[in-house]
């Protein structure tokens, strides 16, 4: 899996876009943030598979962050695209997609949700994220008990939807369970994680369970976790549906969990954009249902292809 993401990234880097050969049909761009994570990899790999087995005239075209990402999209204008499939960096990328808008090119937005009105928007339920994980940490905990948060500030309407379902759903059902902080890690990279996490643990003698939103964060965290022997922790969330977090929750002392958001739901955005090119009428919003994964499933989910 590793040496899949390894390829994934080296490509990205020495190509900076996969096309396609069926230059005679419609151009769909596809324009996504580079594999700096393993989540953002697998979507690049997800999206080329499908473009590639649609037979769609594509363009799959990775940046480093969002001034890059901005010219991408100013270029998809140049290169005459029939449809811009974009997972944005952040909000910076609103004025540069209603720039495609204006020029008469439909937009479909995955995931990092966008105030530009682009024609359909894509995404895993995020809010449904925080809500599943805090009855999942409420539940573990019997209702009390001391818990941190790892937050993601840079990620946005991602960020802002876990934390805010979570926040909300917590203070509902397990009132008695306190928050002893919120902690921004930054990044949705494990080694980010790590680096806080281990901050975390020495100004906190006495933790319950961790609401962490991404899987490679609570890798990061558990990283933390095991380095300071700390044995008071009895349960963590994620967020994503990596394989090797999968592959931690079998006989750990920790109850392990991820609401699953698949990269793979990036095919979806793929198949709106064909439709789209092709006349067809699409749906303006597509959420995703989040399902938790835990030890008493996660054998159903296992998937040794899978490149994250």
């Amino acid at each position: 899996m590793k040496k899949i993401l390894a390829l994934l990234l080296a490509l990205s880097l020495a190509l900076g876009a996969t096309c396609a050969l069926a230059d005679d049909q419609p151009l769909v761009e596809i324009i996504l943030p580079g594999a700096t994570h393993g989540w953002t990899a697998a979507v690049t790999y997800f999206a080329d598979q499908m473009a590639a087995e649609m037979g769609l005239n594509y363009k799959v075209i990775n940046s480093a962050d969002p001034n890059e990402q901005a010219g991408q999209l100013e270029q998809a204008i140049t290169d005459g695209a029939a449809c811009v499939v974009v997972l944005p960096h952040n909000e910076e990328l609103n004025d540069a997609v209603q720039m495609v808008l204006d020029a008469g090119i439909p937009v479909v937005n995955f995931d990092r949700k966008l105030d530009a009105p682009v024609t359909s928007y894509v995404a895993g339920d995020n809010r449904s994220m925080g809500v599943n994980s805090a009855h999942y940490i409420a539940e573990k905990l019997d209702g009390q008990g001391k818990i941190v948060v790892l937050t993601c500030v840079s990620s946005g309407s991602v960020n802002d939807d876990r934390l805010g379902g979570f926040l909300e759903t917590i203070a509902d059902i397990a009132p008695d369970i306190e928050i002893l902080g919120q902690y921004d890690t930054g990044t949705f990279a494990r080694e980010d994680a790590l680096t806080v996490m281990a901050d975390v643990l020495m100004a906190n003698p006495q933790i319950d369970a961790v609401f962490s939103m991404d899987d490679e964060t609570s890798i990061g965290a558990l990283q933390a976790i095991e380095e300071a022997g700390r044995t008071d922790i009895r349960a963590i969330t994620g967020g994503g549906g990596c394989q090797e977090y999968f592959g931690m929750m079998e006989g750990s002392d920790i109850a392990i969990s991820s609401a699953l958001y698949s990269p793979a739901m990036i095919e979806h955005c793929v198949e709106l954009a064909a439709q789209i090119v092709s006349g067809q009428e699409v749906d303006a919003q597509v959420i995703i249902d989040a399902q938790i994964v835990d030890k008493d499933n996660v054998a159903d989910y296992l998937n040794p292809d899978s490149p994250y």
